[in-house]
């Protein structure tokens, strides 16, 4: 048979390693749609709300009582817009690995705690109880990696405190490595983890009242236990585009003006250690926090609750504007995945947020 006239063969098809392929693509957001949607939303939050967060930090470390706006315009005056973000580049750069982790365990854990058969009512008792105990699960497990970071960044923006504190005067304060690399020289590896305890304690607290109450409002905004999204209720007919914002912005605004106190506790501690003064417990801490250092004359109470909470204003914008545009920006990546994954085997599947 004359095969002359169908030409000739047909080679096999190779895709070059520097082709683009555009199913490939979409099989890994498909597969890693939470972490995708995790450091997106991390990144953008993190860069909005890092200025607050470093105003934050000073307020908390003051010494005496000064207003937001002082603050800001002193910082603005000695070391312009880029005082604003020192220390961002280390959140910046490890806060997706830490929030992917964070929202991995957080997912995985309410997976586990539903395939074991608890909590698996549609009612809101169950809803919170599992965000609470994911929400533990995922927060005492981040801290071990975070905690370094955490203390690299608080050194970073009370640069200028903590060298007064040392007696010392700095022309230019050093970078991000000269700061880690200072840090290990003056107290080993494991001065990283100065403050740890309060570290843990923060963090585990607060992420679980942080998922619990976000869990909690979503239900109450028209989720279910399987997480899909409803309408809202007619007492807040809010758009659904926007719940996600609203539940994220109340959940982080409450929940860290809960654990707020041992927030600055924390921070208290860490600024002592990287200013080589004398170590004091966290209940010491917190009493001359509170009290004042005079034992003989302590302070008014509502005074050191004043104290306790300096800066908590400050904290509560940015906690508004970071954890609203996190979950706005979590379920828009989400609904783009879904729609360029349409089709796929697997697609479709609601997650477990």
């Amino acid at each position: 048979m004359d095969r002359s006239s169908d030409g000739p063969a047909a080679k096999p098809r190779t895709i070059s390693p520097y082709f683009w392929d555009s199913d490939a693509f979409n099989r890994i957001l498909l597969n890693n749609r939470t972490a995708v949607q995790a450091t997106v939303g991390s990144l953008v939050s993190t860069l909005l709300g890092f200025p607050l967060d470093s105003l934050k930090s000073r307020l908390q470390a003051a010494r005496t009582p000064v207003t937001p706006f002082l603050l800001a315009t002193n910082v603005f005056r000695e070391e312009g817009i880029r005082g604003f973000f020192r220390g961002v580049w280390i959140p910046l750069l490890t806060i997706s690995i830490v929030r992917t982790t964070s929202f991995t365990i957080y997912s995985t854990t309410k997976e586990q705690v539903h395939r074991q058969g608890f909590f698996t009512q549609d009612r809101l008792r169950d809803v919170a109880l599992t965000g609470s105990i994911a929400g533990a699960a995922s927060g005492s497990s981040i801290c071990f990696g975070s905690a370094p970071f955490e203390l690299v960044k608080v050194r970073r923006q009370l640069e200028y405190a903590i060298a007064q504190a040392r007696g010392v005067t700095i022309a230019k304060p050093p970078n991000t490595m000269s700061a880690v690399a200072q840090i290990v020289r003056e107290k080993g590896f494991f001065g990283l983890y100065q403050g740890f305890r309060m570290h843990f304690v923060r963090d585990t607290l607060g992420t679980s009242l942080y998922f619990m109450e976000y869990d909690s409002f979503r239900y109450l905004m028209g989720r279910n236990i399987r997480g899909e999204q409803g309408a809202p209720p007619p007492w807040l007919p809010i758009p659904q585009s926007l719940i996600p914002f609203f539940c994220g912005s109340v959940a982080g605004v409450t929940s860290w003006a809960i654990i707020y106190p041992a927030d600055v506790v924390k921070t208290k501690i860490q600024q002592r250690a990287l200013a080589n003064e004398p170590y004091r417990t966290a209940w010491v801490t917190f009493r001359r926090l509170l009290r004042g250092p005079d034992g003989l004359h302590p302070r008014p109470m509502m005074v050191g609750f004043g104290r306790l909470y300096r800066g908590l204003g400050i904290s509560a914008i940015r906690s508004c504007m970071t954890h609203g545009a996190l979950w706005l920006i979590f379920d828009w990546v989400g609904h783009w995945i879904d729609r360029r994954t349409e089709g796929m085997p697997g697609a479709g599947l609601v997650p477990v947020l």
